[in-house]
């Protein structure tokens, strides 16, 4: 068979990286079979394109994956490969908690032949097979001889062949710019962020994520010779086609077991596998100033931290009480020193916030050094605790928010304050942050630093500015350049002072990430 791995667009902006399930399920797949990859957020498509793409290329199998804001794309997609006759299996969080919408078992329409429920990688084989001999069955679950659920063990892990994958659809530099930045910068013909994992689960159970009840509260992780094999792998690649390489590590906390990451840390770096690279930790873990160091030392540019709230009753609610706001700006400046940003994550419209919280954010970040403050709103996913004490409490206003997914838009009311007032917050955080003006002073309050540094906060600042602020086509990318021409123009001036092409490689350290569902 031809088969197709697919994974809608997100809705709100295109994602910055590809997403590593098309590529593990492609090196898990059976020989004998073809596997392609269409990323709509790097490929965008409709419905009509997909269905004819099915037809044209003779795909006999197509697997969608997809979180709950993109389930309503995904399932459209679905949809519309179903009707040319072509079979679908889905998978992910949402369908693992919603296996009988997906299948129409709820009194709506089928939109998938077949559903995997949970991780995918001991079962997706059998589907593939299944499929090719014309058995589909309904539901793949992961589990055992006694019908107990099943975690895959990470050791061995499947060699994802890097160095042979067709990347060309996730080159992040528009191809209007490389003529240039092969001229002032060495080794800018390409530059792509790649997802890689070293291990999964998580224990602290937070009340609004999906991350424990998918997969487990258990760590497993990889052996510290398969990351750095497949770091080396991805570096040379890089330096083979003149291009850059980042990766992001999207362990869900890539620290949770301290010891062990400042292990696979050390190898990296005695192994010379370092390429830069963005991970997700929890503040708490951050204190310690040996793990830190060997986060700058192993390629760390970017941390993605979930604070959620400066507010301690807020934090203790949702279960995120391990997290100390009084700590936020000791563990940010204990990064900082050694080159390293945060990437913030906010959550307004929890149950103790009040009009004004964005501001009495806002207040606390000006504090702090310039790095990458993201906000959002407290969503109830299906399943999660959060989800079911709000049902329980008669307070969701749409129960199915994801059949009519509505970017930065509240499906619940909150305590203290309206579901208007929740979004206004949101917007005045994103404006506040991402202000010509804000812009401005994040990169002036590192001129202190090397170019490149500055180079690269306007550059995060404006990619992520998208997020919120839609920055689809060029016109609008125009009117974002346009609108910080001044603080461009100053780096300009002060590149071509100093030397711009000495300045150009400091940028690859500081890759560009998108928000979490």
């Amino acid at each position: 068979m031809r088969i197709l791995l697919y994974n809608p667009d997100n809705g709100v902006t295109r994602n910055f990286m590809p997403h590593l399930w098309m590529f593990l399920l492609q090196a898990l797949t059976p020989s004998g079979h073809e596997v392609v990859l269409i990323d709509g957020n790097a490929q965008p498509m409709d419905e009509e394109g997909i269905a004819r793409y099915v037809r044209e290329q003779n795909i006999g199998l197509v697997g969608i994956g997809a979180m709950t804001r993109m389930i309503a794309k995904a399932y459209r997609m679905a949809d519309a490969v179903r009707a040319v006759g072509v079979k679908v299996v889905m998978g992910g969080p949402h369908v693992t908690e919603m296996a009988d919408e997906a299948l129409g078992r709820d009194g709506g329409s089928r939109h998938a032949d077949a559903v995997a429920l949970g991780e995918a990688d001991e079962t997706w084989p059998r589907i593939v097979e299944d499929a090719a001999r014309g058995s589909l069955k309904d539901v793949y679950a992961p589990v055992d001889d006694f019908g107990q659920e099943r975690k895959p063990s990470l050791q061995p892990y499947p060699q994802i062949p890097w160095d042979k994958i067709k990347l060309e659809q996730f080159n992040l530099l528009p191809g209007i710019v490389h003529p240039l930045l092969k001229r002032v910068g060495a080794g800018w013909g390409t530059f792509r962020i790649i997802p890689m994992e070293s291990g999964r689960g998580c224990p602290y159970g937070c009340e609004f994520c999906t991350v424990t009840g998918f997969f487990g509260d258990a760590i497993r992780f990889r052996t510290n010779e398969s990351v750095v094999n497949e770091l080396l792998l991805l570096k040379a690649r890089a330096k083979e086609e003149g291009g850059q390489i980042a990766v992001f590590f999207i362990d869900d906390n890539f620290a949770i077991n301290v010891k062990r990451t400042k292990s696979l840390l050390r190898d990296i770096i005695a192994a010379n596998a370092q390429v830069h690279w963005v991970a997700q930790i929890s503040a708490n873990l951050l204190r310690d100033e040996e793990l830190v160091d060997l986060i700058a030392a192993a390629g760390g540019k970017w941390i993605f931290i979930g604070m959620e709230s400066i507010d301690p009753a807020n934090l203790a609610d949702v279960k995120k009480g391990f997290n100390k706001p009084g700590e936020y700006a000791v563990v940010l400046d204990r990064l900082a020193r050694r080159n390293v940003f945060a990437i913030t994550s906010f959550i307004f419209g929890m149950d103790n916030d009040t009009p004004g919280v964005a501001e009495r954010t806002l207040k606390e970040i000006r504090t702090w050094p310039p790095g990458l403050p993201i906000f959002g709103l407290m969503t109830p996913l299906p399943a999660t605790p959060l989800y079911k004490r709000l049902e329980a409490a008669g307070r969701l206003t749409r129960p199915k928010h994801w059949q009519e997914f509505i970017p930065f838009a509240m499906a619940h009311t909150p305590l203290k304050m309206s579901i208007d007032e929740a979004h206004s917050e949101v917007r005045i955080g994103w404006a506040s942050s991402y202000s010509p003006e804000a812009i401005e002073k994040a990169v002036d309050s590192l001129n202190h630093k090397p170019l490149g540094y500055r180079i690269n906060i306007l550059i995060a600042r404006l990619c992520f500015r998208g997020i919120y602020f839609p920055q689809m086509g060029r016109f609008a990318w125009l009117k974002a350049i346009l609108e910080n021409r001044r603080t461009i123009f100053k780096l300009i001036r002060q590149g071509f002072g100093g030397g711009l092409h000495a300045a150009m490689p400091l940028v690859s350290t500081e890759p560009v990430t998108e928000q979490r569902d």
